[in-house]
């Protein structure tokens, strides 16, 4: 199941572009690209869910 989740991304003068988001918690993620950034941020936004679910089965 996908969701929507709102990111806050900035662009750093290293050309770097980190992302945060209120949405899910630990969420902190860093690309080359605002697209790179996104991609990186669904995956691991889905790894964060599954390990939170997981953590709340035990």
């Amino acid at each position: 199941m996908e969701k929507v989740i709102n990111l806050h991304i900035e662009r750093l003068p290293e050309g770097f572009h980190p992302a945060t988001s209120e949405d899910v918690r630990g969420l902190v993620v860093q690309g080359r690209t605002i697209t790179e950034t996104v991609e990186i941020a669904r995956d691991f936004a889905k790894k964060l869910t599954e390990i939170q679910c997981f953590l709340e089965r035990m």
